[in-house]
């Protein structure tokens, strides 16, 4: 055992789990550990759901399938280094059949908390940002919306999202820099036409 498990230990305090144990454990059928999973993953999940639907119940329905079929699939992770790609890959898959199988819906929300100490004026003004970002992301296609929230918003490398798309690094740049000149254009029409 390392020293500051064994301190943790000694003090009465849980010493922290390793992620490699806890895959392998929901894997032989450990449902506490699974559980765990769950709940280490659950805002990776639901944020970039968000994200990418528009809205919380379409985002929340995605995240409960995305997690019935890593239940189903877990012998198919290979270690829980794994599990943030797998589960990201996942997402936007489900997402995409979402999409696919239900019209837009006309709630449009992104994921951003306000600033702590934030003034009233400074929250109503981050939030009609928000408002204008996460219109922005619906006039977007599929793959350039996904390319750009997994890039810019989750803050994964362009060679994460190529990997988790399928797709080259080169087309990730090209479809992220395309996204982001029509994200510009629309929010700078959206506040001009607000003035």
């Amino acid at each position: 055992m390392e020293p500051l498990a064994l301190l943790l230990t000694a003090n009465g305090m849980e010493s922290p789990e390793d992620p490699a144990r806890t895959v392998a454990a929901a894997q032989a059928g450990d449902r506490a550990a699974f559980e765990r999973l769950m709940r280490q993953h659950e805002r990776l999940v639901l944020t970039t759901a968000l994200r990418l639907l528009g809205n919380r119940e379409d985002a929340r329905d995605a995240a409960q399938e995305v997690f019935l079929r890593l239940y189903r699939n877990l012998a198919k992770v290979e270690s829980a280094r794994n599990l943030a790609g797998w589960l990201y890959r996942v997402t936007v898959n489900v997402c995409h059949d979402q999409r696919r199988k239900r019209p837009e819906t006309a709630s449009v929300e992104l994921a951003v908390l306000p600033a702590a100490g934030a003034s009233p004026q400074q929250e109503l003004t981050d939030a009609e940002r928000r408002h204008a970002l996460a219109l922005s992301l619906r006039m977007l296609g599929e793959k350039e919306r996904t390319a750009l929230v997994l890039r810019d918003l989750e803050g994964l490398s362009t060679a994460e999202v190529a990997q988790i798309l399928g797709s080259s690094e080169m087309t990730v740049r090209s479809q992220i820099s395309k996204a982001r000149v029509k994200v510009k254009n629309f929010v700078e029409q959206y506040f001009r036409r607000r003035t």
